[in-house]
């Protein structure tokens, strides 16, 4: 329950669920509180609690702004290719972070045929993504494009992600909220750090070779940052899912899933995805998966055409380690992609590890958590969307209803005579 407020409570429409009637209001305080928001108690009863290293807590989601510990110096620009609209706008947002006392890096060759003037060329680094290292250079970052681009830059830093301030320019955008024609006002938002945030749970990916599956430590311990003495061992952070299929094999793809190192089942038909909250609007959803929003701390996991009819999707509470190897009996191998990108086989005896990720993708809001989540859902996905019923006619239905009961029971008369 919300806490007792006299005051608060004279305001309050009773026809209205709590809340509705003040989503635009000016009462920051009463937006603070969260149904959802809350430390749950550790006590069980009169007799029980849980143990003392034992934590609880539930994420509050209106307490997730963005908070500068010293004022950004350094930008990312991350655009999509190939198109002439974006162009202008990549242009117009390096002139205007440039005026902002910014120095920004920008992908090699991305501005070699753009007229900048000598001020903004002076403030460029241009990198190259599969070679440089910007973990630790970049404290902000604005992309141009859509969920892709999202996702690229995603890719660029394993560990901890700058905020990213997502415009619009893309084909979908489910997760690009902010237009183009307010880019001036957002940025000085961002950089004033007047915005919420949407802390996206990623995935981490850790591929162990044959008879290497002993000997990998878990993987937590791998973000704390320990490393293994195996150079093999190939690591990956995924905003939307793990795809495992069975490539352009013609035999059913044959792995078996285990969690927390527990056997839980195998799994035969074309695949598996493991998703994150986030990727449940993508590939998930298309397979049958439940919609969910990126603040729920949970891993999905859901069958692709499984070659059973009681194989349904299942949710994981967040933090447990995935281990999917190929079934020793399986005809062929299975292939494995990260956001639909860097395609691995699997081959027998390999293993494939994943469990949440210490390192979340900041992403701004542009109006609130879940403004921006159900806009998206009814503006590119359509949810919910249909015809609305006919009101009926009161007087006419009245006098239809009373005409067909007349004849109805002159009807049942009829054939009482009649027997």
């Amino acid at each position: 329950m919300l806490p007792d407020d006299s005051s608060a409570a004279q305001s309050v429409d009773m026809r209205k669920p709590s809340g509705i009637h003040r989503r635009r209001g000016a009462d920051r305080q009463w937006k603070s509180k969260s149904l959802y928001g809350v430390n749950p108690s550790t006590q069980l009863g009169p007799k029980a609690a849980l143990c003392q290293d034992a934590t609880l807590t539930i994420q509050d989601p209106s307490s997730q702004k963005l908070k500068w510990c010293k004022a950004p110096i350094n930008a990312l620009v991350i655009r999509k290719p190939g198109d002439r609209e974006v162009d202008k706008v990549y242009k117009e947002v390096i002139e205007l972070l440039v005026s902002k006392n910014l120095r920004l890096y920008v992908e090699e060759k991305t501005v070699d045929d753009m007229e900048l003037s000598a001020q903004c060329v002076s403030m460029l680094t241009q990198y190259n993504g599969e070679r440089d290292n910007l973990s630790d250079k970049v404290d902000f970052i604005v992309t141009l494009g859509g969920d892709g681009t999202l996702i690229h830059a995603s890719s660029l830093f394993q560990n901890s992600v700058p905020p990213i301030l997502a415009f619009n320019m893309g084909s979908l955008g489910f997760l690009t909220p902010f237009d183009v024609d307010g880019m001036g006002s957002a940025v000085d938002k961002a950089l004033a750090g007047e915005m919420s945030l949407t802390l996206r749970t990623r995935l981490k990916c850790v591929i162990g070779q044959k008879n290497e599956s002993d000997c990998v430590p878990h993987i937590k311990d791998l973000e704390n940052g320990q490393t293994h003495k195996s150079s093999r061992l190939a690591s990956y952070s995924v905003v939307n899912e793990v795809v495992i299929d069975r490539g352009p094999s013609p035999y059913l793809c044959h792995i078996e899933l285990y969690v927390d190192r527990r056997h839980i089942t195998s799994v035969q038909g074309d695949g598996l995805i493991i998703s994150t909250p986030t990727g449940s609007t993508a590939y998930a959803a298309a397979a049958g998966a439940s919609m969910m929003h990126p603040s729920v701390p949970a891993i999905l996991v859901v069958p692709v055409c499984a070659h059973s009819l009681s194989f349904r999707p299942i949710v994981l509470p967040a933090g447990v380690e995935i281990t999917i190897m190929v079934s020793p009996d399986a005809r062929n191998t299975a292939w494995a992609a990260f956001d639909g990108r860097c395609r691995t086989e699997l081959k027998h005896g390999d293993s494939l590890r994943i469990t949440t990720s210490i390192y979340p993708l900041p992403s701004l809001c542009k109006r609130g958590q879940l403004e921006d989540w159900f806009g998206s859902l009814a503006e590119c996905l359509n949810w919910n969307v249909r015809k609305s019923q006919k009101a009926l006619d009161l007087e006419l239905h009245s006098n239809t209803t009373t005409t067909n009961s007349s004849a109805s029971l002159d009807s049942l008369a009829d054939e009482l005579t009649l027997t």
